[in-house]
């Protein structure tokens, strides 16, 4: 078979007559247009300019440009993948963070917080709950079932995420870090041959040099990620688009590009520093590599004839922040480590902290659970933790995350007693700006109810006890959302990259999308979201996906051709006054019954975040 470039003008004639062919006296019911999600991960909307992004600079300007967008608190990969996958927030998919609580009864040997950008894990958690641990159907797999060609390219995890039920020969096409190799999904011999045939290999190339995080005392990355996206999008323009067209259905695609997201986390060019953070030339250099993957792809939409029938949606996961260390009353920033620099918090401050305060023994969740003192100076080594005289039947288990972090308290007599004392605490930490506790624990003043930013629902995994969101504030630029930072739970270095947090310069996501079916050169101002996506591609596809929850999304009917505007409103929850006076706010806007949350914490100590108590 041909690549890309090798259609011929009598190969479209006959790919045209065949479309239009009328089959008996009435004609054919007009075929969906095809959709393509092109997410570009942690991509900040004030980082998109006419120098480093002109793709997606005039992308935005050419269709749709959502000016009021919201990723999904949690801020992180995974839990927004599942909501582009599946429209429903993270209550319904309980995929509420990258790293979460599985269980107690999880696979032996295994960690108890496991880290889900991982095929093995995904998988692993699809077992241990009953097929599809998100419980709900995603896009791809709905299109999939009703006969559309359907791929999905990119990053590790939120790819395979896209289709968890159906990925690989004979359905939904996989192209990620572990293709190829050893684990990797099965790569259809069709596909396989096309490969061959445009001198591309069948194993996915690995990061390099841009997979280097650095230390404490070494700088990270230089580089973007440039050879790995530079392999998946030949295989998205030379094998799969091709493969398509000549399928003569409608097809599904989602490309997700893991820069500038990697390069971010693990970019070197501010060691220690909070400035320039992830504004420095690496930052850029891996928006500009993203940039030009989206350019290549619509490319190849043109060169096969698909710009005119193709719908495109570009968004990104989350926003972005700079990692800061720097809080000198936390008990764990008191003590010294050989990997972390004095007066910084470790891995694990928040698992640290909690330990020594309710005065219970603390082991590493990661380490097969090996004790932690650090007064030895030792700390949990990725941040995650069992506390509790048995680390078998802990007291708590934190699943540190980076902006946030997840608490769990699993059944016990002392579990209330334990929670008040948590909850006081940690109101009282410099590093946090808000709490919000599971409903069915009984939610103390100084917290909010998960409810109150849709994390319960009808999740299969479990439920958090306590969610934990981090202060953030600016570095110091014209536009706060640009240069904001953030107290991390991470091993990533201060003046490194992370997200997560309730801040807005974390859930203020990138989103456009042109095409056939949207309105050209709009500026929506209403408030849009990751959840709010598949919904609406399943209305342009023509698909009645079920649900399970009742969390989701809504169509963004005023996005689309002939759209209306949408009536917006506003409003700011506020906790009932906890220890020393401190009320969780959250500040919302909302469409109908649906709810986008900006901002939310303590007053002065999250960015975004409106004054007032």
């Amino acid at each position: 078979m041909a690549g890309a470039g090798a259609f011929k003008k009598n190969n479209l004639a006959a790919w045209l007559a065949a479309a239009l062919t009328v089959a008996g006296p009435v004609a054919a019911q007009p075929q969906p247009h095809n959709v393509v999600l092109f997410v570009v991960d942690g991509l900040r909307p004030t980082a998109v300019n006419p120098v480093d992004s002109p793709r997606l600079y005039r992308f935005a300007r050419r269709g749709v440009r959502f000016a009021n967008s919201h990723s999904l608190f949690p801020t992180f990969t995974t839990p927004n993948a599942t909501a582009l996958a599946t429209g429903h927030y993270l209550g319904d998919t309980g995929d509420f963070s990258n790293t979460i609580f599985r269980g107690l009864d999880g696979p032996a040997g295994q960690t108890v917080v496991p880290f889900i950008e991982n095929d093995g894990v995904l998988a692993s958690l699809n077992q241990q709950f009953t097929g599809n641990f998100t419980g709900e159907t995603s896009l791809l797999a709905a299109a999939r079932t009703k006969g559309f060609s359907t791929a999905a390219v990119g990053k590790l995890g939120p790819v395979l995420i896209q289709d968890l039920t159906g990925a690989g020969e004979p359905g939904t096409i996989v192209f990620d870090d572990t293709t190829g190799s050893t684990g990797g999904v099965p790569i259809d011999p069709q596909v396989l041959e096309r490969l061959q045939q445009n001198s591309l290999p069948a194993v996915a190339p690995a990061r390099g040099l841009n997979g280097k995080g650095g230390d404490s005392k070494t700088p990270g990355t230089a580089l973007p990620n440039t050879v790995q996206q530079h392999y998946f999008i030949d295989v998205t323009t030379q094998v799969l688009l091709p493969l398509f067209r000549e399928r003569q259905k409608p097809f599904v695609l989602v490309y997700w590009s893991r820069d500038p997201d990697g390069t971010q986390h693990n970019q070197g060019d501010s060691l220690n520093q909070l400035r320039p953070g992830i504004n420095g030339p690496t930052s850029r250099a891996a928006i500009h590599n993203a940039d030009s993957n989206l350019a290549q792809l619509l490319a190849g939409l043109r060169l096969l004839n698909l710009e005119a029938t193709t719908d495109v949606v570009v968004v990104s996961d989350h926003g972005f922040s700079t990692v800061s260390k720097q809080d000198s009353k936390s008990y764990a920033a008191q003590q010294r480590y050989p990997d972390v620099p004095p007066g910084f918090v470790p891995p694990g401050f928040v698992a640290i902290d909690l330990a020594h305060e309710l005065q219970l023994p603390l082991f590493d969740a990661d380490s097969q659970n090996a004790p932690v003192d650090a007064q030895k100076g030792q700390h949990p080594f990725l941040g995650n933790a069992v506390i509790g005289s048995d680390p078998a039947s802990p007291a708590i288990v934190v699943a540190a995350n980076g902006g946030s972090d997840l608490l769990y308290f699993p059944d016990a007599p002392d579990r209330p007693q334990k929670l008040k004392q948590a909850v006081d605490f940690l109101l009282k930490q410099d590093y946090v700006s808000g709490l919000f506790v599971d409903d069915s624990l009984g939610v103390p003043p100084g917290a909010l109810p998960l409810s109150a930013v849709n994390l319960k629902g009808t999740a299969r995994t479990p439920t958090p006890s306590i969610v934990v969101n981090f202060r953030s504030f600016s570095t110091g630029c014209r536009n706060e959302r640009a240069c904001a930072a953030v107290i991390a739970d991470t091993r990533l270095q201060q003046g490194q990259g992370i997200h997560g947090s309730f801040s807005r310069a974390d859930t203020f996501n990138y989103m456009a999308a042109s095409g056939p079916d949207f309105r050209r050169q709009f500026i929506d101002r209403a408030p849009a979201s990751n959840a709010d996506i598949q919904v609406t591609l399943a209305r342009l596809l023509g698909l009645d996906i079920p649900s399970r929850g009742e969390l989701t999304g809504r169509v963004l009917g005023e996005a689309l051709a002939g759209g209306a505007p949408v009536p917006v409103s506003s409003g700011t929850l506020r906790s009932k006054p906890g220890i020393e006076g401190r009320v969780t706010l959250l500040q919302y806007q909302q469409v109908g019954k649906t709810r986008y949350f900006d901002a939310a914490g303590f007053a002065g100590r999250t960015l975004g975040l409106k004054q007032g108590r």
